[in-house]
């Protein structure tokens, strides 16, 4: 069930506060449940993306609801802008170009398959998001990637790749998860 326009605007706008709290405290907002709707307290596993003129520019999350929607987003959002590793903090001068992208992410289920192209077959396109497993390694991809990998060969052939396997690998070990998202930007 969609979160109600009301909710989804709180999010965007605790996510650019805490963002813009972090310039000089060098730490998220701090949130109190509440000043909040209920519907923003329910644990929920999330991701804040960050981009400029369309290129990313950080992106915090986990898969796994460990605290109130609302405390994750003020969290992730700052970690995002100021905490991901591929990218440097973002800077005050950047903060009015910064697109805020917010993802709530479904339980993750894994998905049956006997081979990879019965696994490749089962894939649906700009719907799942994946989470790719193989013993140590592992590779996630949110299902907005589906907008630059949009076959289900070549979104798996990077995820593997992104779990630090090779393109063509492949185990009877390997066990996949799929998840779907509400954004909200």
């Amino acid at each position: 069930m969609p979160l109600i326009k009301k909710n989804q605007q709180i999010l965007l706008q605790v996510a650019k506060q805490s963002i813009e709290y972090g310039f000089s405290n060098n730490k998220p907002i701090s949130i109190n449940l509440d000043e909040y709707p209920l519907e923003l307290h329910k644990k929920t596993a999330t991701f804040v993306t960050l981009e400029i003129n369309g290129n990313l520019r950080g992106c915090i999350g986990t898969l796994i609801a460990i605290r109130p929607l609302i405390k994750d987003i003020a969290y992730h959002a700052y970690a995002a802008a100021f905490s991901d590793p591929r990218f440097s903090k973002i800077r005050l001068d950047e903060f009015s170009r910064l697109a805020i992208n917010i993802s709530l992410l479904s339980i993750p289920e894994f998905i049956s398959f006997d081979s990879e192209e019965d696994l490749i077959q089962q894939l649906r396109p700009k719907i799942d998001g994946l989470i790719l497993t193989d013993g140590v390694n592992k590779g996630i991809f949110l299902p907005s990637v589906w907008e630059s990998l949009n076959q289900p060969s070549e979104f798996l052939r990077y995820l593997k790749q992104k779990a630090g396997l090779a393109p063509d690998y492949w185990s009877n070990k390997i066990t996949v998860e799929r998840y779907t998202v509400e954004y909200i930007s």
